[in-house]
């Protein structure tokens, strides 16, 4: 690439480098250090679409409301298009007001009591499930007895799913998670949103103590509305977080060191799972819509244009963390952009804090032989870069007690 002919299109490879499963494709390393500012390679006559990997960049556009987060502002040249609107209720796919409104609704939901009880009912979910595991002995699939089984009941928790609904939940939400056919996740998709609809509707009759009772009792959304915030609510608290405890034991299998540091010391859990979120940034792009005419990094952006952000590379660029391709369990990973920045900063994210820093110590102390069932190099990992990153399966064992 040569940095003085930045209207040049490039066509970026997203495919990581297989020795290197939690780095960034190595195209996107390269753009950060020659042409942080990319356009990318569009059809005729289709608006400019920009690649964004440099972390100070990455960071102000996050920020600045001329950068439209609506979905129907995308252009996505491999779709040849502008992307639909978001769903009802998806708080990723609004600009203020209506994200505004939203967004001071669900905030004021997440009360330091109720967060004190979901700790609390984590801490049990996750000694549940290291129970599960422990009888069934090795191998497992970390995947299934473990990082997705926990966030999917925490969830159950948080939106007060009846314990009698608990196994149709967990099924369907494997479902959408699984490696089958799209028919089979898209069938799993559309029974947990009708079963989140009918759920939202019966806490409007008899409510209990539950942040979906909260919303759907406040009087301020519709049925659609309060439907469409369930499903958000499973979508970014799921997905995301069952990657993060699947991925980073992964990564933390793959590094002695690290896996020595963390299981003596649970103590270290809180700066752990900082380092880990940066380091894997499992939420690796995003999207934003220009607004209006912006200059930006000595570039000018047209009203119309699309800029795609890489925060997995914002968060390994060294302007910002010295040594960021190493994982250091010590570092300061403070300011990482895994949670996002600005107004659309995730709002459930001290929840999915506290269960990775509950999770995993507790997982590598049960397990202090814990170990890769299978070559590293052979696992199945989520490749699209449409989806949050992370290993479709994780076969782990460990030496009987």
């Amino acid at each position: 690439m040569n940095t003085d002919s930045h209207d040049e299109p490039v066509t970026p490879s997203f495919d990581r480098a297989p020795a290197c499963p939690f780095d960034p494709a190595p195209s996107l390393t390269a753009l950060r250090s020659e042409q942080p500012i990319a356009r990318l390679a569009a059809p005729e006559g289709a608006p400019g679409v920009w690649m964004i990997t440099r972390y100070d960049l990455v960071r102000q556009i996050l920020a600045d409301p001329r950068f439209s987060s609506r979905c129907e502002t995308h252009y996505h040249p491999l779709e040849g298009g502008h992307l639909p609107p978001a769903p009802v209720g998806d708080l990723t796919g609004m600009d203020a007001p209506q994200h505004t409104r939203f967004r001071k609704l669900l905030a004021g939901k997440f009360t330091v009591r109720r967060m004190n009880l979901l700790t609390e009912r984590i801490t049990e979910i996750t000694r549940e499930r290291l129970d599960a595991m422990e009888r069934q002995g090795p191998p497992a699939d970390l995947v299934a007895v473990f990082a997705q089984p926990v966030p999917a009941l925490v969830i159950c928790e948080l939106l007060g799913v009846p314990h009698g609904d608990r196994d149709r939940f967990q099924s369907s939400t494997r479902a959408l998670a699984d490696t089958g056919t799209a028919q089979a996740q898209y069938a799993a998709f559309v029974e947990l949103g009708t079963y989140l609809r009918e759920l939202a509707l019966a806490k409007r009759a008899e409510p209990t103590d539950d942040l979906l009772s909260d919303l759907a009792t406040d009087g301020d959304l519709t049925d659609e509305e309060l439907g469409g915030v369930a499903a958000f609510l499973l979508g970014a608290g799921l997905d995301t977080t069952a990657n993060m405890l699947a991925l980073g034991t992964f990564a933390l299998l793959r590094d002695p060191a690290q896996l020595t540091a963390l299981r003596g010391d649970p103590d270290l859990a809180v700066g752990a799972v900082e380092e880990l979120l940066r380091y894997l940034s499992v939420a690796a792009t995003g999207m934003r819509g220009v607004l209006e005419d912006v200059e930006l990094g000595g570039r000018q952006f047209k009203a119309g244009d699309t800029v795609v952000i890489a925060i997995n590379a914002a968060n390994r660029d060294p302007a910002r963390f010295s040594d960021p391709d190493v994982l250091d369990l010590r570092r300061s990973a403070a300011g990482h952009l895994a949670f996002g920045h600005g107004v659309h900063q995730c709002l459930g994210q001290q929840l999915a804090r506290i269960e990775m820093r509950v999770a995993l110590p507790a997982l590598l102390v049960r397990f202090p032989t814990l170990r890769l069932a299978a070559p590293a190099e052979e696992l199945s990992l989520r490749t699209d870069p449409s989806q949050v990153y992370g290993v479709h399966s994780l076969p782990v064992t460990w030496d009987r007690g």
